[in-house]
């Protein structure tokens, strides 16, 4: 009988690499499963975390003249929590100085969402979602970092008031937002304003404007298409001149100029017979105008030296100005033909 030779080296090289195969595959399975423990301990924790959240939140939501409003304010929250779509019956979100940065995407699922208050925080966007909000009446983000707006809040048909007021360098809007029909009130003081957007002079129902502390320079001819303002705040930008057009604002009642480089008070202004109050203090107007003095001393502490009374002055004697000087030229000129 022939013997078979096995090589001991060999079995043994054999072995140690099923043994090996064996190891790595215990090991395989021990991380794996270490994996799944680490992701079900996540799973959980993120579960719990929710809760915390949720009932965090809810301690914050209250009801306010028959409105369920959601209150946070001087608490850190820099970001909102995914736990706040579960309470989208909302009608109300005050959110004040907790430093928040991001408005989240899914705000667009509140859909009975009436006032959006998120002012004095450090918010740098507004997302396009903020357009599904169909029944927004009022959204307030001043005091914020905000650089532009998207053309989605065009889609807010409802809004009535908004301010962006005090974001330092937002210079302009989207021609989208002139869909806003129901916008009556709009704040945009503070900001970087070089021209009036032409969004503004087609929104049929503005009222009430301030775009003062800008750098305005001049309003546009085609102002008259704001038939209902009835209040402009244009205090400290640049505005060197005012157009005829501005007499066409038949509602217009309160108008502020002070702090701009207004040099004269065109003649049309006192057509303007609604206007019950004008301020044009610190411009550099060139006639002097003094007012008489009051015989009452009570009208004399109520009256506003650069108010309707200086402004209808000051039209007054630069009217006299010019009669005098085409009186003073119609002399000369038939002084020189005699001669």
């Amino acid at each position: 009988m022939t013997g078979v030779a096995v090589c001991a080296g060999s079995v043994c090289t054999v072995k140690a690499l099923w043994e090996g195969r064996i190891q790595k595959l215990r090991e395989d399975r021990e991380r794996e499963k270490e994996r799944w423990n680490r992701r079900a301990l996540r799973g959980r924790t993120m579960v719990w975390q929710n809760r915390i959240n949720l009932a965090r939140l809810k301690e914050k939501v209250v009801t306010e003249e028959g409105r369920v409003v959601l209150r946070i304010e001087k608490e850190e929250w820099k970001s909102l929590p995914d736990a706040l779509q579960q309470i989208t019956y909302l009608q109300e979100w005050h959110i004040h100085r907790t430093g928040l940065e991001i408005i989240p995407r899914f705000v667009g699922k509140f859909n009975n969402i009436l006032v959006l208050d998120l002012s004095r925080n450090s918010v740098k966007e507004i997302p396009k979602e903020i357009g599904q909000l169909t029944k927004l009446r009022e959204l307030y983000i001043s005091y914020n970092r905000l650089r532009e707006v998207p053309e989605e809040l065009g889609d807010c048909e409802n809004l009535e008031k908004l301010d962006l007021s005090v974001n330092r360098d937002l210079c302009d809007l989207p021609k989208q937002l002139s869909h806003l029909q129901n916008l009556y009130h709009l704040d945009l003081s503070m900001n970087c304003f070089t021209t009036f957007p032409s969004a503004i002079l087609n929104m049929p129902a503005l009222e009430w404007l301030d775009m003062g502390s800008n750098k305005l320079k001049e309003l546009p001819d085609d102002i008259t298409r704001m038939q209902n303002i009835h209040t402009m705040w244009l205090q400290r930008n640049e505005i060197t001149h005012l157009p005829e057009a501005i007499s066409k604002l038949k509602n217009l009642g309160t108008l502020v100029l002070t702090s701009n480089k207004l040099e004269q008070i065109p003649v049309c202004m006192e057509e303007m017979v609604n206007l019950r109050f004008v301020n044009l203090r610190d411009n550099p107007l060139q006639l002097h105008v003094t007012l008489p003095q009051c015989i009452n001393p009570e009208e004399e502490e109520d009256r506003e030296l650069f108010g309707v009374e200086f402004m209808q002055a000051y039209i007054q004697e630069l009217k006299n100005s010019k009669k005098t000087y085409t009186s003073n030229l119609s002399v000369r000129i038939e002084a020189e033909i005699s001669f």
